[in-house]
C-alpha cells in the first residue's frame, strides 16, 4: 500500500503507543483515543523477552531500554521447602540471549517520548462503539469521529469493542488475580534473576528486578503475589498485620522488602481474562494487543505479543495491495505465533494459580526433571522467551538483532 491512511488507535498501551509510532514514521496520520484523563502507565513490572527487544531494536529504542531495565539470566521458582520447579537460564538457548526486567513506567516514557512527530492524543475520551464498515468512533459523550481508514482496537484485555469486530470464540475471566507493587531492590540478592516462590498452587511470591526509569534513579523490584479474584477486597485481606504475616510465611526476604510499602494501599489489584477472538479484523477495524488474545501471566507474554503485533501490522500495511490483504495477512502471521501460547498458558495456569492441590504436588515433582529431558529443555525455553511458533516452528531473529545484543554485552 503506497498511499497515507488516516488512523484512529483506541488505547495509549504499550500496544497502542508501539502501533502510533511504528505507523506515524510510515507517513499515516495517526490519531490516539485514551481514556484516561492524564497519561501514564498502568502495571508496575514486567519481563521483556528476546521478542519484544527485538520490536525495541526496530523502533531504535534498545539502547535506552537497556539503560533502565535489569538484565534478567535466570528462570527460577521453588516450594517453600526448597524444591526446584522451574530452573531456566537464557544462556542454554542462545548465548547472546537474556530477559529484560523493565518497569511499565520505563517502556511507557520511552515510546511516548518517540512519538512526537504527527502526533494526536485525546485524553479522557471513552470510546464506547466502533462502525467498522465506515470507520467511524463514537464517545461516551456522544460525540463521532472519523471516518477513518483503519481503526486500531487496542484497549486492553477487558475491551468492551472486540465484539465490534467479531464475538469471541472465548472471553473469560481467570478467577485468580494478583496485588503487586515496586521495592527498592537495595541488596536484594538476586539482583538478575525471576524468583518465585510457591506454597502449592494457592500461593505464589515473584519477584523481578525492573530497573530504573526517567525521573528515579533508584533501581527496583516488581512484587507480585497472587490470591483468588474473590479475595482481593476481602475484610482479611484489608488487615495489615494478617497480610505481611501470610507473605512472610512464604518468603520473608521478600517481606523484608516491602516493609516501606502501604499495605493495602500501597498495593495495586490485577485481574486477567482468557479472550480468544474468532477474527481479528472486519472492515476498516482491527484488534491489538490484549484486546485480540487476552491470557494468564504464567508466561509473562503480554506486552512482548502487543509490541510485535503493532510491528507485523505496520509490515502488513507495507507489503500489501490493499487493506483487506494487509490486515488478513496480519491475523495469519501473529494468530500462528499466539495460538501455542493461549494453549499453554490455559494449561499452566491451574498448576500456579488454583485449589488443586494434588496437581500442585505433581508439579513440584516432575515439573522440573522433565524440563531438564535433552530435546525438551530447549523447547520449554522457547516457549518461555516467546519465540515458540506452533508445536515445531520458532520465530527466528534477524541477525542484525542478535549483532547488536552481542555489541551490546561486550560494552
Amino acid at each position: 500500500m503506497s498511499a497515507a491512511l488516516r488512523i484512529g488507535i483506541v488505547g495509549y498501551g504499550s500496544g497502542g503507543q508501539a502501533a502510533a509510532l511504528l505507523l506515524s514514521r510510515d507517513g499515516h496520520q495517526v490519531e490516539v483515543f485514551e481514556r484516561a484523563p492524564v497519561l501514564g502507565p498502568v502495571g508496575a513490572g514486567f519481563l521483556l523477552q528476546p521478542t519484544g527487544l527485538s520490536v525495541l531494536w526496530e523502533l531504535g529504542l534498545l539502547d535506552a531500554a537497556l539503560a533502565h531495565g535489569a538484565r534478567v539470566r535466570r528462570l527460577h521458582g521453588e516450594t517453600v521447602a526448597g524444591r526446584a520447579v522451574m530452573d531456566m537460564r537464557y544462556r542454554e538457548l542462545h548465548r547472546r540471549y537474556f530477559g529484560l526486567g523493565l518497569q511499565r513506567g520505563a517502556l511507557f516514557a520511552l515510546l511516548d517520548e518517540a512519538w512526537q512527530e504527527g502526533r494526536r492524543v485525546h485524553c479522557g475520551r471513552s470510546i464506547v462503539a466502533v462502525d467498522h464498515e465506515h470507520g467511524l468512533l463514537r464517545d461516551a459523550d456522544g460525540d463521532e469521529h472519523g471516518p477513518y481508514d483503519l481503526v486500531i482496537v487496542a484497549n486492553g484485555a477487558a475491551s468492551l469493542l472486540r465484539g465490534s469486530v467479531a464475538p469471541p470464540a472465548l472471553d473469560r475471566p481467570y478467577p485468580w488475580g494478583a496485588q503487586w507493587c515496586l521495592v527498592e531492590r537495595g541488596d536484594w540478592a538476586w539482583q538478575d534473576e525471576l524468583r518465585q516462590r510457591y506454597v502449592g498452587a494457592r500461593r505464589m511470591v515473584g519477584m523481578l528486578p525492573v530497573g530504573t526509569r526517567p525521573g528515579d534513579a533508584t533501581p527496583r523490584l516488581s512484587f507480585f503475589w497472587s490470591l483468588p479474584v474473590a479475595a482481593l477486597d476481602s475484610a482479611a485481606n484489608q488487615d495489615e498485620g494478617a497480610w505481611r504475616s501470610a507473605v512472610a510465611a512464604v518468603w520473608p526476604q521478600a517481606a523484608e522488602r516491602l516493609r516501606d510499602t502501604a499495605v493495602p494501599e500501597g498495593l495495586a489489584q490485577a485481574r486477567y481474562r482468557d479472550t480468544v477472538a474468532r477474527r481479528w479484523h472486519r472492515g476498516r477495524a482491527v484488534l491489538l494487543g490484549d484486546a485480540a488474545h487476552a491470557m494468564s501471566p504464567q508466561l509473562g507474554q503480554g506486552v512482548n505479543m502487543a509490541l510485535l503485533d503493532a510491528l507485523v501490522l505496520r509490515d502488513s500495511l507495507r507489503s500489501a495491495p490493499s487493506l483487506g490483504d494487509a490486515l488478513a495477512g496480519y491475523q495469519r502471521t501473529r494468530r500462528a505465533h499466539v495460538g501455542i501460547y493461549h494453549l499453554w498458558s490455559r494449561w499452566l495456569t491451574p498448576l500456579f494459580q488454583s485449589e488443586y492441590d494434588r496437581v500442585a504436588a505433581l508439579r513440584d515433582r516432575i515439573f522440573h526433571p522433565l524440563s531438564r529431558v535433552p530435546g525438551g529443555r530447549g523447547q520449554t525455553l522457547q516457549v518461555l522467551t516467546g519465540l515458540r511458533r506452533g508445536w515445531f516452528g520458532s520465530i527466528r531473529q534477524a541477525p542484525e538483532f542478535l549483532e547488536a545484543l552481542e555489541r551490546r554485552a561486550e560494552a
